[in-house]
This record gives C-alpha cells, structure tokens and sequence, in this order.
C-alpha cells in the first residue's frame, strides 16, 4: 500500500511543479512556447514512469534511461529557482525544459525497446 500511495503522490508532485509552470507561461508569462514545453515534459515524464510500472506488472524490468524522476526535478526546480532569484534570462530554463523533453522522450524509448527484447527473448 505504501509504495503505491507513493508513486501516486509521486505524480500529483511532478503534475504541480510542469502545471504550476505551463500555466504561469500561458497566463503572466504570456508564453505559449513555454506553456507547450512544460506540458511536454509533464506527458513524457508520467511516460517515463508509466512504461516502468507497466514493464514491472507483466513481469520484465524496464531499469534504464537518462531521465530518472528525481534527475528531471532537482533540474528544473533548481533552474526554475536560480532563474527566479538572480533574474536569469528565461532561456536558461527553456534550454533545460528542452533538455528534460528529450531525455524523457529517450528514455521512454530505452524503455521500450528493453521491455521488446524481453517480450522476444521469452516468446522464443
């Protein structure tokens, strides 16, 4: 129960952090780019996470990528931080979202193509 109340809550905390930031771009900061990244990198980080828990309940392990949960948040809360405080350019955090987007999109990938190999190795 609690490993799953965890991973639940885990979600809820990621859905915050990218919906608190698309909906700051699309509103104030009125920045539609922006707004779309952070919902990018929302869908393909609950991927991420998705194909891993998926792999675990038909029975393979999906143990690989670039872009683990806790990697994609210490990034963007830290660049979101240091941007806000020392009044960065806005850039810095759209190169990191860029970043996280395709780390994410990456290690679904990995991901995939791991739990295929299984799925052959065991059908063999």
């Amino acid at each position: 129960w609690g490993a799953f109340l965890d991973s639940v809550l885990d979600r809820f905390g990621d859905a915050a952090i990218f919906a608190g930031l698309a909906l700051w771009f699309a509103g104030r900061g009125d920045d539609l780019r922006m707004a779309s990244l952070c919902l990018a990198c929302l869908v393909l980080g609950a991927v991420v996470s998705y194909a891993k828990a998926r792999a675990e309940g038909l029975g393979y392990t999906a143990n690989v990528g670039i872009a683990e949960r806790a990697d994609r948040l210490v990034a963007v809360l830290v660049t979101t931080g240091l941007v806000g405080w020392f009044d960065l350019p806005i850039v810095v955090l759209e190169v990191v979202l860029w970043l996280l987007a395709a780390a994410s999109a990456w290690t679904v990938l990995q991901r995939v193509r791991t739990v295929r190999r299984q799925a052959l190795v065991e059908a063999t």
